[in-house]
């Protein structure tokens, strides 16, 4: 999933979860204050998801997330307008995020 969050922000929330058991990791991203953890929780709920709807997981209390990736994404370019008709560019970097559950 590409999503609008720097990879350096998201790799720090990715690190909080990886190993931990979906209910541990659910609480652990509701009591974190950053931005990248309603990313990750909005992520990780619709991983269980789509664990149950293609019958991969059927208790999914015994999931854990094993597996956690946060790669950069395409970057967006954008320009700010500077002192003497200069530009500066200004990049909005975005992550490309995996997950992976397993029992």
């Amino acid at each position: 999933m590409y999503e609008r969050i720097s990879p350096r922000k998201a790799r720090l929330i990715g690190d909080l979860i990886r190993g931990k058991n979906v209910d541990e990791a659910l609480a652990i991203l509701a009591l974190t204050p950053k931005d990248g953890a309603r990313v990750m929780e909005k992520l990780l709920r619709s991983a269980i998801a789509n664990g149950q709807e293609k019958g991969e997981a059927d208790d999914p209390d015994a999931l854990r997330v094993s597996e956690v990736q946060v790669n950069q994404g395409p970057t967006l370019k954008r320009f700010r307008p500077r002192a003497r008709g200069r530009a500066t560019m200004i990049r909005k970097r975005t992550s490309h995020i995996t997950m992976v559950l397993s029992d």
